[in-house]
């Protein structure tokens, strides 16, 4: 499906019906990542209305003229009034995807009922790990190009028949259809002009997850926003690195699971 927001055909895709999620996906591939590493969890947990999109530049979404994380932040906030509209909805990303995220519900606090963020990409990365592979039973060269190879075995620390198969069927097909110029435009003014909050404080309940092994984000910066949200819990996983979702499926499954259980507290009055 598509929704035009500000001039910019957004492509989208739904799956089951309820109470709405916004799940963004991160930089270089498109909404399958996310919907392979997600429904498996959400067909299983709840009725819900699961909206998976692929950002500017990425999947079947063109950049246009966008050129700043805020004119991105614009289009996303369009398309929720469009597509959601005005009533409560959960909201989760992945890296960039979660940065976006934290943005939405700086600005949506009422509306957001609940925020997860996976690997998040932040302001202030440090501490970096080396990428390092902690568990190799697989050969990538025996089914992917040279080119294709590099990016799984730099993606992913733990590389097993599984996480490979996850890779070819949900990330693979993504790279080829990436505006490298347009990303590299909004790339250059990535940093929100208000900040990721807006200054306006999320109270509602957060998920962060965090990969021990994770060379691209890192882990260390994501403690800090805990200060920013005092309805967090914080996890960080070993044997994990930027593609936690498809190397700790299960661990993500329980901690998702969690999440969804203090929103739905939240909801109907539960907490104070």
């Amino acid at each position: 499906m598509e929704y035009n927001a500000r001039g910019i055909p957004v492509h989208y895709v739904e799956h089951g019906n309820g109470v709405p999620i916004l799940v963004l996906h991160g930089a270089g591939v498109d909404h399958r990542e996310m919907v392979g590493a997600m429904e498996p969890i959400f067909s299983e947990l709840a009725e819900c209305r699961r909206v998976y999109l692929d950002l500017p530049g990425m999947g079947h979404t063109p950049a246009g003229a966008l050129d700043s994380a805020d004119d991105v932040l614009d289009l996303l906030l369009t398309f929720v009034d469009g597509v959601i509209g005005d009533g409560q909805f959960r909201l989760m990303g992945h890296s960039a995807g979660a940065y976006y995220a934290r943005a939405i519900a700086g600005r949506r606090p009422e509306q957001v009922t609940g925020l997860a963020l996976i690997c998040p990409l932040g302001e202030n990365a440090r501490n970096l790990p080396v990428h390092q592979v902690l568990h190799a039973s697989v050969d990538p060269g025996e089914t992917l190009g040279p080119a294709d190879e590099r990016v799984f075995r730099d993606y992913f620390v733990v590389q097993t028949q599984a996480t490979l198969e996850r890779y070819k069927e949900y990330v693979l097909p993504a790279l080829g259809l990436v505006d490298e110029a347009g990303l590299e435009r909004i790339g250059q003014h990535w940093l929100f002009s208000a900040g990721p909050e807006g200054g306006t404080p999320y109270s509602g309940p957060v998920l962060i997850v965090s990969g021990r092994q994770d060379s691209v984000v890192g882990y260390a910066a994501q403690w800090d926003l805990l200060e920013l949200y005092p309805r967090a819990t914080f996890a960080v996983l070993d044997g994990a690195g930027h593609a936690l979702p498809h190397e700790q499926p299960a661990l993500t499954k329980a901690l998702i699971a969690e999440w969804l259980d203090r929103v739905r507290e939240r909801r109907f009055g539960a907490d104070s």
